[in-house]
């Protein structure tokens, strides 16, 4: 679905910190971050982390960034870092951008209908390849995520970019043969295929060992 709605968020300015500042902010249940792009300076500030959740979470695409109560100006989340253990925010980057000028943007990849798929039914293994996207779109027409149905996927099927849709407005940033999903077979079934081969080549070679032996053997008796 695409973001045709903003999300007011307010801000307040801070002055440029380190890791130190940074890690007591946090502390306190604020997110450091950095508005830039635009053609203007960068700014640095400060958001309630819960506030923020509560935003991205409810947002689209475009957020209305408001600095110290000033006018609000559109921007897109460019980073969000998480702590690698806890998962809070840590730090968050925004990108002013225009509504009449597109961008690119990254966006999930979400697929849908894995259990019913004859495929999964049958013991086969479904690999999400890709799960993110670069496109490229007007602000208010990035979709917040792309969902495909797999419902119809069979054991050896591949599921490639091109097979996905997106209006028409949304343009996306790689090649139509990239690899999405891939649906294998069972593991067990795998495993044991490449058993045969593996015992099949052992075989082979003890038999041609077995000739090489016995041709020696007539060669001797023919002496």
């Amino acid at each position: 679905m695409p973001a045709t709605e903003t999300t007011a968020l307010a801000v307040a300015r801070r002055e440029p910190m380190g890791s130190r500042a940074a890690r007591r902010l946090r502390r306190t249940g604020l997110v450091p971050g950095v508005v830039y792009g635009g053609g203007q300076e960068p700014i640095s500030f400060q958001v309630d982390d819960r506030t923020l959740r509560h935003v991205l979470a409810s947002a689209g695409a475009v957020v209305d960034l408001s600095v110290d109560d000033a006018p609000g100006t559109p921007v897109v989340l460019k980073e969000l870092t998480r702590h690698a253990v806890d998962g809070h925010t840590v730090h968050v980057d925004l990108l002013r951008v225009r509504l009449d000028q597109a961008i690119q943007a990254t966006v999930t990849i979400v697929l849908t209908g894995e259990e019913s798929a004859p495929g999964v039914k049958e013991g086969g293994v479904l690999e999400h390849v890709t799960r993110e996207l670069t496109v490229e779109a007007l602000p208010t027409d990035i979709p917040d995520s792309i969902e495909h149905d797999v419902s119809g996927m069979e054991i050896g099927d591949t599921l490639t970019l091109e097979a996905l849709s997106v209006p028409a407005s949304v343009k996306f940033m790689a090649e139509p043969d990239l690899v999405i999903a891939t649906l294998s077979p069972p593991r067990l079934q795998t495993e044991a295929d490449e058993g045969i081969e593996q015992e099949t080549e052992l075989v082979g070679e003890d038999g041609a060992k077995a000739a090489e032996g016995e041709g020696a053997s007539d060669d001797g008796g023919q002496e």
